[in-house]
Parts: C-alpha cells; sequence; structure tokens
C-alpha cells in the first residue's frame, strides 16, 4: 500500500483516480491547486506523486522541475490534456517519470502507478525469528560498473568516482538495464518494453530519459562515449 497524492484540478478526473487508486488498496489525497501542492510537499512526501498539467497558480510542469530540486527520488506521473507529442514531452523533460494523455483509462493509470513502486520497493528485511536462513551474496548486493560508475539496483544508488548521481526512477530502471545488457543493441520498442514494461506508448519517450540520463552519467553529454545512438536501430552500452 503507498501513500498517493493526486494535484489535479478538475474534480471528476481527481475522484476516478482516487477511487481505483483506493480500489487497488492504496491511500490517497487530493488538492488542485500548485501551490498548494508544494506548500502540502514541504512538510511531507508521498510514495508517489500524480500531478496534472494544467493548474491554478502554478502549472504542473512548473511544480514538477521545482520538485526535482528538492525532493530527487519522489516518483512523478503526469496527466495531460494536450495530444501534441512536444507538449507530452516537455512534462519528462520536466523530470517526470511518466505520463497519460488525457481522457486516459484508469485501470492504465494504476498499472503505471504499481510499475513504478515496484521499482522503488525497498530490499525486505532480514527475518526476525526462526532458524537463520544463508542469503546468496547476489541476493544481498549486486553492483554493476562502467569504469568510475558504480551502481547498486537494490538500494538504488550511483555513484560516479566519489559523486553520488540523483536518477530519476525511470532513468535508474534505464541505466540498470543497460548496464546488464553491455554491448547489444536495443530499440526503441524493445526498450519501452523490457525496461518499464510498456507495450504502446510514444518512442519519443525513450529518447527523453536516454538524454536526461547521458547528461548524468556521460562525462561529456553531447559526445557520449557510454550510452552510444546506434543510427537506425537505437542505443547501445559499451564497457569502457
Amino acid at each position: 500500500m503507498a501513500n498517493i497524492l493526486v494535484v489535479d484540478d478538475d474534480t471528476t478526473v481527481a475522484e476516478v483516480v482516487v477511487s481505483y487508486l483506493r480500489r487497488a488498496g492504496h491511500t490517497s489525497s487530493v488538492l488542485g491547486d500548485g501551490q498548494l501542492a508544494l506548500d502540502a510537499l514541504a512538510d511531507a512526501t508521498p510514495d508517489l506523486l500524480i500531478l496534472d498539467v494544467m493548474l491554478p497558480s502554478v502549472d504542473g510542469l512548473k511544480v514538477c522541475a521545482i520538485l526535482r530540486e528538492n525532493h530527487p527520488d519522489l516518483p512523478i506521473i503526469m496527466l495531460t490534456a494536450l495530444a501534441d507529442a512536444e507538449d507530452r514531452i516537455a512534462g519528462l523533460e520536466m523530470g517526470a517519470d511518466d505520463y497519460l494523455t488525457k481522457p486516459f483509462s484508469p485501470r492504465e493509470l494504476v498499472l503505471r502507478v504499481e510499475s513504478v513502486l515496484r521499482r522503488i520497493q525497498p530490499p525486505l528485511a532480514s527475518i526476525p525469528s526462526g532458524d537463520a536462513v544463508e542469503t546468496p551474496r547476489a541476493a544481498v548486493e549486486e553492483l554493476l560498473r562502467a569504469g568510475d560508475l558504480t551502481v547498486n539496483p537494490l538500494s538504488r544508488r550511483v555513484t560516479r568516482g566519489d559523486t553520488e548521481l540523483t536518477l530519476t526512477v525511470r532513468e535508474l530502471d534505464l541505466l540498470v538495464f543497460l548496464l546488464r545488457n553491455p554491448g547489444r543493441a536495443f530499440n526503441r520498442e524493445e526498450l519501452m518494453r523490457d525496461v518499464w514494461g510498456w507495450t504502446f506508448g510514444d518512442h519519443s519517450t525513450v529518447t527523453v530519459h536516454v538524454r536526461r540520463l547521458r547528461e548524468k552519467v556521460e562525462t561529456d553529454p553531447m559526445h557520449p562515449t557510454l550510452i552510444q545512438t546506434v543510427w537506425g536501430i537505437g542505443y547501445r552500452l559499451e564497457l569502457p
């Protein structure tokens, strides 16, 4: 069960979303104003935020940008009534993990929510009582490395040298997948399906996440050496 904040000034949409989230076992609250959302998030952080683009006071894109500065690990799913691809991509550029275009299926939204939550679920605690069980080391810690870049998928920590990097849920998922499959080229459709479990959607989503990821893990994002473009196909991670 997760605590989810829904920020949407359309009360009908908000009521439907909350209803489906509660059926799925989550708790949720609703705000209809961008500034109210920022004020509330300054005091308490939910497990996930569902954020509409068109909001009074402060629009959703600006709210997302501000939150990425103060709450870099907060999963954000944006809702937009704007059908143009550039408008949808704007949310991803601001740091959203996912987006849905209105009108949308509430069931699909719940699936997207649970997809994000599964990826940020912390490892299970050790067994509190009973006989000790020896846990394979791989189940406790798996470190993925590429040059001075180190990723721990269980703790969801990424470091480059002595500096810890801040990645969104989707960016970290993408980096882990590529590190586990070095040298292999993947097209955008494969990455959407194999990394995030999406069987449909705008392939430009992958392009945006790759660009944002390069800005964080590449020494020179304009001339990437780690996550390389395979022209006519997609992307490939090359180990140093």
